[in-house]
């Protein structure tokens, strides 16, 4: 475990996370861990799949975070419900993105149940987050 937060805290630092953000994703480790003692860590693959697949959403018709974030986190996506532009994921191309615990939190619970119906896990979210910070 240990060896696991100390390799999370090296990898967000050198995508550039915030501290607030960094903290965070400590806290979805432990979660994560607690959820499942199998668990041995995020993982960007396992984001990835969350992020483009497709499911029966909160409206009762099929979506996923592609439907307003684009497959490709570097482009502007739209509201797929308001038709509002959503500024890029990417933390590269956005350097905004993923620096408030607030926010991310607030979205992540969001988008987890618009898309998913249903709040997403510790490990949901670290492997999400993982995901986007690597793109």
């Amino acid at each position: 475990m240990k060896y696991l937060s100390v390799l999370l805290m090296l990898s967000m630092s050198l995508m550039g996370a915030s501290p607030e953000v960094e903290q965070y994703m400590k806290e979805l480790l432990s979660a994560a861990k607690a959820e499942n003692k199998s668990f041995t860590g995020f993982d960007a693959a396992r984001g990835k799949e969350i992020f483009i697949s497709t499911h029966i959403g909160k409206q009762g018709k099929p979506m996923s975070c592609t439907t307003c974030h684009t497959v490709n986190l570097g482009n502007s996506g739209k509201n797929s419900l308001t038709g509002k532009v959503i500024e890029p994921l990417s933390p590269r191309v956005n350097p905004q993105r993923l620096t408030r615990v607030k926010e991310v939190k607030k979205w992540l619970k969001r988008n987890f149940v618009d898309v998913y119906a249903r709040e997403g896990t510790a490990q949901e979210k670290g492997d999400v987050l993982t995901y986007i910070q690597k793109n």
